[in-house]
C-alpha cells in the first residue's frame, strides 16, 4: 500500500495511490494527515480503499512528503561502509563509529516528490544523498532490537540535501542539513509489508541520467533494528517520525573534481520495491 500526501484544489489531503490514481482516505477514514493516521493506529483501515476509484488524477496533485509534519526527523551520518572509506580518502576525519552518529532534520528542510529543491543562494555546494528513509508507526521508548521491525509503518525513498560548505563550518552538520527546501522525501510511504526484508534493498541516485550512487541496505553499518533502538533509548519515538538511514558511496563532494546539484538539474533516487523520487533543482529566489 502507498500512503500519499498531497495538494489539490488549495486543500492537503492524504490518499491511497493505486492503479486508478489517488483515493482520499483522509474524507473517508475522518483523518486529517499521514500522521493522524498513523497516530490513530487505521493503517489497516486505510487498506480497505486500495482498489477503491481513484479521486484524483496522479498527475493532477502537488506531491507533499509522505509525513508533512512529523514529531521527528533523525538522519543517521556516515552509514555504509564505503562511504566512510570515500569521506576518509577526502580528508575528513572520520573512524569506524561504535555507535550511529545521529543529527536532525526540520520538516520544512523537505519537499515532495515532483516539487523543487532549493540551491540556497549563499552556496554553489549542494550535495545529493540517497537514502531509505523509515516511517515510525507505533512508537515507544527502550524498544529492543528484536521488535523493533514490528514498529515501522513504511518505508521511503529520502534524499538527504547537504550544503557542504556550511555542513563543514564546525563539527556540528546542523546548518549544512537544514537550508529551507534542500531535502526531497517521497513519492509515498509504502507499507512495511509491501516492501519485505529491509537489509536488501538497492539505493540508486540518478543526476541528469547518470547513476552516481550505488549501493544497497545491507552494507549498512547499523542496521534499522539497531537504529530505531538506539533512538528510542534517548527519546520516544512517535508515530510519523521519520528516520534517514545514511547514504553509499559516490556522494559529490568527495569526487574529483566534485559534482555538486544545479539550477535545472533532475536528481532522481530509486530504491527497490519503494519507488523513484524527483526533484528538480532551482536557485532559491
Amino acid at each position: 500500500m502507498k500512503i500519499v500526501s498531497y495538494r489539490v484544489d488549495g486543500a492537503d489531503r492524504v490518499g491511497v495511490a493505486g492503479a486508478s490514481g489517488i483515493v482520499d482516505i483522509g474524507r473517508r477514514l475522518g483523518v486529517t494527515s499521514a500522521r493522524d493516521l498513523l497516530e490513530r493506529d487505521l493503517l489497516a483501515a486505510a487498506r480497505e480503499f486500495e482498489g477503491a476509484p481513484g479521486d484524483h488524477d496522479v498527475a493532477a496533485v502537488a506531491f507533499l512528503p509522505p509525513v508533512p509534519d512529523p514529531h521527528h526527523i533523525f538522519c543517521i551520518g556516515i552509514n555504509y561502509r564505503d562511504h566512510l572509506a570515500e569521506v576518509q580518502a577526502a580528508g575528513v576525519a572520520r573512524t569506524f563509529p561504535n555507535e550511529p552518529s545521529v543529527f536532525v532534520r526540520f520538516a520544512d528542510t523537505l519537499v515532495g516528490h515532483g516539487q523543487d529543491l532549493l540551491l540556497p543562494r549563499v552556496s554553489q555546494s549542494f550535495d545529493y544523498e540517497a537514502e531509505l528513509a523509515v516511517v515510525i508507526g507505533k512508537g515507544g521508548r527502550h524498544i529492543g532490537e528484536t521488535d523493533a521491525l514490528d514498529h515501522v509503518a513504511g518505508y521511503a525513498c529520502f534524499n538527504d540535501g547537504s550544503i557542504r560548505d556550511w555542513q563543514f563550518h564546525t563539527t556540528q552538520v546542523t546548518p549544512g542539513k537544514n537550508f529551507a527546501g534542500t531535502g526531497g522525501f517521497g513519492p509515498w510511504l509504502v507499507s512495511a509489508d509491501e516492501v519485505g526484508d529491509p537489509d536488501d534493498l538497492d539505493v540508486r541516485l540518478v543526476l541528469n541520467g547518470r547513476t552516481l550512487q550505488h549501493g544497497n541496505t545491507r552494507d549498512l553499518i547499523f542496521r534499522i533494528p539497531k537504529i530505531i533502538a538506539y533512538l528510542s533509548t534517548f527519546v520516544p519515538l512517535r508515530p510519523g517520525d521519520v528516520i534517514a538511514t545514511g547514504t553509499p558511496a559516490g556522494v559529490g563532494f568527495s569526487r574529483k573534481p566534485p559534482i555538486f546539484m544545479r539550477s535545472g538539474d533532475m536528481c532522481e533516487v530509486h530504491i527497490d520495491r519503494v519507488g523513484v523520487l524527483r526533484n528538480s533543482v532551482a536557485r532559491e529566489p
